[in-house]
């Protein structure tokens, strides 16, 4: 049985979709959902998925092992980022080396670094006029969005597309991609 642990900050709409995609995998399981954040909607959603769902904060984070503990207790096999906000601390990049996995919504190394998510990212799209935009699955290293790329996904941008209009692009992508190379990574290697 593989095991993954989720961290988010936000919604939690690509948790779900994980935890969808991987409900009926008997081979699969999420082992919980951390988030950095008290009112979180992702804890709404893990509670209504039946998920375990603990919140931990800055001190926790960055200032002591206890979320390293709590990770390490769950056994993972892929630590998955889904709309996490915090840079990883060395402690637990130290512990799971290429077992951390982030997507980020835009073609790396376009529109990575600090501050580069969301709508931040959709409108810098726009305001440089990009024929295509997409997704990046990448492993996380100590900078952010500099981790080795895994998988890319592109969609094109019209002129007419609003920030919006692309975000609901990318999280098509996202909700399509994600969860199927999550699975490859969890596979046996041949």
């Amino acid at each position: 049985m593989k095991s993954i642990v989720l961290f988010a900050s936000g919604s939690g709409s690509n948790v779900e979709n994980i935890v969808n995609y991987f409900e009926n995998n008997s081979n699969v399981t999420i082992a919980g959902v951390l988030t950095n954040k008290r009112d979180a909607k992702v804890i709404d959603r893990c509670n209504r998925l039946k998920i375990n769902a603990l919140y931990f904060n800055r001190q926790a984070f960055y200032g002591s092992d206890c979320v390293l503990e709590i990770v390490r207790s769950f056994n993972p096999d892929l630590i998955v980022l889904a709309g996490f906000l915090w840079k990883m601390p060395n402690n637990i990049l130290e512990n799971f080396p290429e077992k951390i996995v982030n997507i980020h919504p835009a073609l790396l190394p376009k529109y990575g670094g600090k501050g580069m998510f969301g709508m931040n990212v959709h409108k810098a799209v726009r305001e440089n006029n990009d024929v295509e935009t997409g997704i990046t699955i990448h492993y996380v290293n100590e900078n952010y969005d500099e981790g080795a790329i895994i998988y890319q996904a592109k969609t094109i941008v019209l002129p007419d597309d609003s920030p919006e209009m692309i975000a609901e692009k990318v999280h098509k992508l996202e909700y399509e991609h994600y969860p199927s190379t999550l699975e490859k990574l969890l596979a046996p290697k041949t």
